[in-house]
């Protein structure tokens, strides 16, 4: 048959398809594998590296890992389990240790007899690292001698090479991230510290040590050590009171329950505080599954019929309390799920919920059998859990009637807006804005400022509730928190839905003092809290008006910080010299004598603020938002195109939830030591 090429096909061919080889995929598309090539997927190499060692100690062939930061961006990390084998792999004719380096998905938890369970991220593994790295080096102790190999890119430089004797075992790898494929090359110690933590909880009796080295005192190999080690005999028991630390606990003996079934190794802790958010952690084979999955459905199934069957028997549930339902044992709760099995299926958008089917079951028994076990051996703190509970109950209940009182006729089905409320033009609520503004005086300015047709204007009136000191039915009654609910529109609690929202940005607007920035701390917390969906989609958004404003002559700056006003007044000093030095200083009729230009006493008035000259510059000071003009309100802080406004993120959820506990929470001595650790940090303080 003739060969010919098809109609409408052009130049596309056999030689259009390209195939890549080896790792050569890995760098095509980096972010298939590591999921981008931002802070995160620069990390993820770490972790790639850190959980292999991780798969030996849960192996039980390793009790310690050590993580080093050197200088140019170079990490190494070392364990002592058995070490990467070197003898020649029988498919690839290659030794083994250049086959798991190179070739992907190779290693000891495809079908091997390796490892029983494994953590390592979807089993790419150090290749990917390898295949990312300008260079990578691998050192193995096996045998009696030290097995080294170096590549570039991914290829490796020679073969595998004795250099060495040995009396231990264990493997180093070392690398540099590639700065073609990271545009930013910036390790976290922060970052690292939180993940190294986390994975020791969940690797009870190893030895965790990360060192920073980056920082080189000398030309002879000395450097400034920061180290940090993590050992935990009490697992996630210990992780648990960790999460706890600082807050009232209910039961002061965690509840801990460990069991495999089928060759499925079950670990739960849980602890009860007197707080009202939930904080649930599980994981499978140390990977954290972010969106839970079959292990977190069959705990939550065996805790709610748990306690509901205990808190029966003992008469402590009421008949008119009826049955506590599984959202009404969140509340307080802190818990951690740990299972390892042989293959987890993992599902959902981040590959991060756990779909094995079987699990449900072996959970949901497992927690069954341990938790009426604990309780019936620890009756106070039984009874403390279930009080605690049933307050939840109760405060539901009448959160319910506050609730169906305040929204029966919500925002979204005609009932008429808050009345301090100036609402916008506009229903494309991608595009609207609602200013939530401390005081009228302010309020009144950015009414009259603001665009009527995309931003909304929500003055705050009386005193606002401190809602991590109250309940939920108290918060839909506050006269100040109640207006904010309703203009947002998507109700609260159980009966939020964040595709009701009315406005795309909800920008918190507040004076630059002390109590602008309690307010802030205050409104954060309510929205923390209740709305947090808003905070975590980037709807949240901090107003930052000026501090001051600067003229000289015609020349006029907004200034935001005391830093950036000595900087401006010090350019305009700078540029006043250049001007007299160059004779350009006689024209002086329409100046003073000190070269500031006149201002009449009707202009100060009206401006407002306080006001300075230094050395002819006119320094006006705003303590208020309510000493603003609405021009100049409008100008600085909701012109789109001119204002500056902090998005609200959350980067650490715990972190975020433990400052909020301790600022706005009931137990003051952690928060004066709060305050008596960061006070020195404070530049500014008006009183």
């Amino acid at each position: 048959m003739a060969k010919e090429k098809i109609k409408g096909s052009g130049d596309y061919g056999a030689k259009s398809i390209q195939v890549l080889e080896g790792l050569d995929p890995v760098r095509k598309r980096p972010g298939m594998y590591i999921g981008g090539t931002s802070t995160e997927g620069l990390h993820h190499l770490i972790w790639e590296v850190v959980n292999n060692s991780i798969d030996e100690a849960m192996a039980g062939f390793c009790n310690e890992i050590c993580i080093k930061l050197l200088p140019d961006n170079v990490i190494e990390i070392a364990d002592n389990g058995r070490g990467i084998p070197v003898e020649t792999h029988p498919q690839t004719k290659k030794s083994t240790l250049e086959t798991v380096l190179t070739i992907l998905h190779a290693g000891g938890k495809f079908g091997g007899e390796g490892y029983k369970v494994s953590g390592g991220l979807h089993g790419v593994g150090v290749s990917v690292v390898n295949a990312l790295s300008v260079w990578t080096k691998a050192e193995v102790h096996l045998g009696g001698k030290i097995w080294v190999q170096e590549y570039k890119r991914g290829v490796p430089l020679s073969k595998v090479k004795p250099v060495g004797k040995t009396d231990r075992t264990g493997t180093t790898i070392s690398f540099k991230a590639d700065p073609e494929i990271f545009p930013e090359i910036k390790y976290s110690w922060t970052k690292i510290l939180d993940y190294v933590r986390q994975q020791a909880y969940l690797t009870k009796g190893t030895k965790i040590i990360v060192e920073d080295r980056r920082e080189v005192l000398s030309e002879k190999d000395e450097y400034k050590i920061r180290r940090h080690g993590f050992y935990f005999d009490g697992g996630i028991i210990s992780f648990v009171k960790f999460l706890n630390r600082g807050k009232e606990v209910k039961n002061d003996v965690p509840v801990y329950v460990e069991k495999t079934v089928d060759d499925i190794n079950v670990e739960i802790s849980l602890q009860y505080t007197d707080g009202f958010k939930e904080h649930l952690f599980s994981f499978a084979n140390n990977i954290y599954t972010v969106e839970g999955g079959m292990h977190v459905t069959g705990f939550k199934m065996a805790l709610t019929r748990v306690l509901n069957d205990y808190a029966k028997k003992n008469n402590l549930l009421k008949e008119k309390d009826g049955s506590m339902t599984s959202d009404d044992l969140r509340e307080g709760l802190t818990a951690v799920i740990s299972v390892k099995l042989r293959n987890p299926q993992f599902e959902g958008q981040t590959k991060s919920k756990l779909g094995n089917a079987e699990v449900r079951g072996i959970v949901s028994s497992v927690t069954l059998e341990g938790l009426a076990e604990y309780l019936e051996k620890h009756p106070a703190n039984a009874k403390a859990m279930i009080e605690k509970c049933l307050l939840t109950v109760r405060a539901r209940i009448a959160a319910r009637a506050a609730k169906d009182a305040v929204l029966r006729k919500g925002a979204l089905d005609g009932m008429t807006l808050p009345g301090k409320l100036a609402d916008c033009t506009s229903r494309d609520a991608q595009r609207s804005e609602l200013y939530i503004v401390e005081g009228d005086s302010a309020g009144g300015s950015a009414k009259q400022g603001r665009d009527r047709m995309f931003q909304a204007v929500l003055p705050l009136r009386g005193k606002l509730v401190n809602v991590e000191k109250t309940s939920l039915d108290k918060v839909v009654k506050s006269d100040t928190l109640k207006p904010i609910i309703i203009a947002l529109g998507t109700g609260i609690g159980e009966t939020f839905d964040i595709k009701k929202l009315r406005y795309g940005k909800i920008i918190i607007m507040a004076d630059a003092d002390v109590d602008g920035s309690h307010i802030r701390v205050l409104l954060l917390t309510f929205f923390y809290r209740y709305f947090e969906e808003l905070i975590s989609e980037g709807h949240i958004y901090i107003a930052q008006p000026p501090l001051y404003r600067i003229q000289k002559g015609k020349d006029i700056r907004w200034v935001y910080s005391d830093e950036e006003k000595d900087r401006i007044v010090e350019e305009f000093r700078k540029k006043q010299q250049v001007a007299a030095d160059k004779g350009q200083a006689k024209n002086k009729k329409q100046q003073m004598a000190d070269g500031s230009e006149e201002i009449s006493q009707d202009e100060l008035n009206e401006a407002g603020g306080e006001i300075e000259k230094i050395a002819g510059v006119t320094i006006q000071r705003y303590k208020g938002l309510g000493e603003m003009n609405p021009e100049q309100l409008w100008e600085t802080t909701m012109a789109p195109e001119r204002r500056k406004m902090m998005q609200v993120k959350i980067d650490d959820a715990e972190e975020a939830d433990r400052v909020f506990d301790i600022l706005m929470g009931t137990d003051v001595e952690p928060r004066r030591r709060f305050i008596q650790t960061h006070a020195k940090n404070v530049k500014n303080l008006d009183i």
